[in-house]
Formats: structure tokens, C-alpha cells, sequence
């Protein structure tokens, strides 16, 4: 991640103390909360290296935990709660599947950073989990006390032309969302919105972002941190424990590292990014992919079904399968 390449797997820990101890640690937490970490004894600053394997592009189509047809229901029943007053925004996602013919995703990766390159793009290989993420979002970069996030609400074709209202008041609320977590962590009166609104291109898309920063409080531990700060605001909704509440009703199927948290720590730093655009498989022969909207009450049911499309339809071409 990031020219960081950690190999020589020590051990595993779901103990989130261990992150003080100065080790290189890759992070890995579900959306639900499920934390792997991984120690590394080798950690040099290289390049993904040059692979002899390239990746078989997969055949078939991948299937959807969600038709359009339910998910339009699922913005619409969000629609009607912010209509009542019970909830504003919330991120509304489903799970994509295809076989996977057990192929290894370091070779997807590769082809991630070449086709798609992203600024939190990383590959973590650990038993029973793979994940390749062309993730373009920060969820916490620290050094030493200074601590960045920068949430992505608004997302568009290149082609189209400036954010509309609902995108900018979208990312405005998940910018108070996160000035209101950070603010659980962090000094009094150390919290400012950096920049708010930014316009930023990516392969294919471009996305609205704006960054929140702040000064941790004096001798704060990992574990409170990831408290605190989880599930990221910005594929949760506002307010947070509203939004999670109506994830849980209207989601089957668990998200798992999909809108989790993925990066790594040593001591006091840090780069997580949130988890989204991932590839990721665990022990079964399936290959995952998640794909969400936020949505608001001026969201039209049809337009955010196609908006998880295009967030999907992009990478899913680099790896092969019909997007139905």
C-alpha cells in the first residue's frame, strides 16, 4: 500500500492493543466490526513487484444481493424515514458475487494499479482473506497526534459537468458527521474542516471530498480511536446510529471488509483508507465486490441504482464478468 510492501507473516491478533507496540501491523475491519491484524517482520519501501502469473479474466455474471427492483424499494423506504424525521442520509449498498476459479488476487492487483490506479490502492493477502482495493478514500491519516480524514460524498462521470444540491448538502452533512466523531478523539478546538467541497478526478469517475482535521488527545489508544470512529460516516449516514439501524433491516447480507476499514499502523502513524472498490474472497471459491449510493431524501430510486452501477461497472470490467 502506498510503495509499503510488509512481507514474513509473524502472527494474527484481533487485540487492538497490540497496534502501541511499534510493530508493523496491516489492518483489516469488517463494516460489522470483525478485526484482523497482521504482524509483518519485513517491511520495505518497493513497488508491487512484477508478477509471472497475470490474471484470467472471469466468465459468467456476477449476481447481486440486491435486483433493481429492491434496491429502488430500499431507497424508497429510506425516503419515507427521512420524510418522517427519523433518519437524513444513509449509504445504501449490496454485494456482488461471481466463481472465482480460486485464482489469486495478486495478479488483479497488479492489474488494478495499472488500469485503475487510486491513491489508497492495496493488496492484503492473509488465511482464509484476499482482498485487492483500488480504494479512493481516506479514512484516517495520522502522524503522531495530527490526524486527516477525507470523506467521498458526490460521485460523477467525467463527462458531467459540476456537483449538483443534493451531492454538495450530502457531503456537508457527512463532513459534520465526522467533525463530531473526530471530536470524541481529539483536543477541544482542534477540529477544522481543511477543505470542504473538493473536486477530484479519478480513472473514470470523479468524486466530491472534503477533509476534516484535528489533534488527539494526549495518551488516547488505538482501541478508543477505532471506537469512536466506526463504521466510517460516510458509508453509514447521518446520524450514525439511525442509519446503522436501518442498514440492519434492509442488508441480508453482511457487508464483511466491504465498507470496513483496510491500511496499516506502526506506533503513531498510520494510513487506513475506507474499504471501498474492493475485490475480496475468503474460503470459499466466490469473488466479491460491494457497490453503494448515499441517499437522501432528493435521491431517485432509479438514479442510485445507477450509480452503484457505474461505481461497479468500471472495475468489474478489469476483472472480466458481466455486470448485469
Amino acid at each position: 500500500m502506498g510503495g509499503k510492501y510488509a512481507t514474513n507473516l509473524l502472527e494474527e491478533t484481533a487485540d487492538l492493543s497490540r497496534l502501541s507496540d511499534g510493530n508493523f501491523w496491516a489492518v483489516s475491519i469488517s463494516y460489522e466490526g470483525e478485526v484482523r491484524l497482521a504482524r509483518f517482520s519485513d517491511v520495505t519501501n518497493v513497488n508491487f513487484p512484477k508478477l509471472d502469473q497475470e490474471w484470467k479474466r472471469l466468465s459468467g455474471s456476477w449476481e447481486s444481493t440486491l435486483s433493481e427492483s429492491e434496491f429502488c424499494l430500499y431507497v424508497e423506504r429510506v425516503r419515507k424515514l427521512i420524510s418522517e424525521g427519523q433518519v437524513y442520509q444513509v449509504n445504501a449498498c449490496r454485494r456482488l458475487s461471481i466463481s472465482s476459479d480460486n485464482q489469486s488476487l495478486d495478479s488483479l492487483f497488479s492489474k488494478l494499479l495499472d488500469k485503475n490506479p487510486a491513491p489508497y490502492s492495496c493488496y492484503l493477502s492473509l488465511p482464509e482473506l484476499e482482498i485487492a482495493s483500488a480504494s479512493p478514500e481516506l479514512f484516517l491519516d495520522r502522524t503522531g497526534a495530527e490526524v486527516r480524514t477525507s470523506p467521498i460524498k458526490g460521485t460523477q462521470q467525467l463527462s458531467e459537468d459540476g456537483f449538483g444540491n443534493k451531492d454538495e448538502s450530502e457531503n456537508v452533512m457527512i463532513v459534520d458527521l465526522m467533525r463530531n466523531d473526530l471530536g470524541q478523539i481529539c483536543e477541544p478546538g482542534s477540529i477544522q474542516v481543511a477543505d470542504l467541497l473538493r473536486s477530484e478526478n479519478h480513472p473514470g469517475l470523479r468524486h466530491l471530498v472534503s477533509d476534516v482535521t484535528g489533534k488527539l488527545r494526549a495518551r488516547i489508544e488505538w482501541e478508543e480511536i477505532f471506537q469512536r470512529l466506526l463504521p466510517a460516516g460516510s458509508i453509514s449516514g447521518t446520524p450514525k446510529s439511525s442509519a446503522l439501524e436501518v442498514i440492519r433491516q434492509n442488508e441480508e447480507v453482511i457487508r464483511g471488509p466491504y465498507c470496513g476499514v483496510l491500511g496499516w499502523v506502526q506506533g503513531d502513524r498510520a494510513v487506513l483508507s475506507v474499504a471501498i472498490r474492493i475485490f475480496w474472497s475468503d474460503s470459499s471459491n466466490e469473488l466479491n465486490f460491494g457497490t453503494g449510493a448515499g441517499i437522501t431524501w432528493g435521491s431517485e430510486p432509479t438514479l442510485e441504482w445507477q450509480e452503484t452501477q457505474l461505481k461497479a461497472s468500471r472495475l468489474i470490467s478489469i476483472a472480466g464478468g458481466e455486470l448485469l
